[in-house]
């Protein structure tokens, strides 16, 4: 889509969703993953905000700060598939991207690789994981370093929050 001129006014081209239905979708979506557990500690929307404020703390900016209170949008019920099922990555990488652009949809669906790798690259990873993680770790594919991720230029911006 190209920017148009008039009256030597350049038009931005327009965005695919309206912001006011997104950031609704985006809150009900949200709001959908109180009391969904997948950790023994917190439900879903705890820990998505958890990992937001990580992500805060460390200085991210805003992209990956929604990328990382968002990833795990593939939980929720209300999107397609089984929420405990994996691809939940994929699930939330192809909610987010057409919403809040590529980076936020790429960041969302790279945690799972992020995981793997890091569980393949650095031996106390693992130690620092729950037993919840560990078996949906092992669902995943266990440890594993998948070349079409690692290569990515965001891929250090998924280490950083890894989860």
């Amino acid at each position: 889509m190209s920017a148009t001129r008039s009256a030597g006014v350049t038009a931005r081209p327009a965005l695919p969703c309206r912001p006011v239905l997104v950031v609704e979708e985006t809150a009900a979506l949200l709001d959908s993953l109180r009391g969904v557990w997948d950790e023994v500690e917190v439900d879903e929307l705890t820990h998505a905000l958890q990992a937001a404020a990580r992500a805060v703390d460390d200085g991210a900016d805003d992209e990956l700060v929604l990328a990382a209170a968002l990833h795990d949008l593939g939980h929720s019920p209300l999107c397609s598939g089984r929420p405990d099922g994996p691809g939940h990555d994929r699930l939330a990488q192809r909610w987010l991207t057409p919403r809040y652009g590529p980076r936020v949809g790429w960041l969302a669906g790279a945690h799972v690789a992020a995981k793997r790798y890091l569980v393949a690259t650095d031996p106390h990873y693992l130690a620092g994981l729950s037993e919840v993680s560990r078996a949906s770790l092992r669902a995943q594919g266990g440890a594993g370093v998948d070349r079409a991720w690692v290569t990515h230029p965001w891929w250090p911006d998924a280490l950083r929050w890894a989860l």
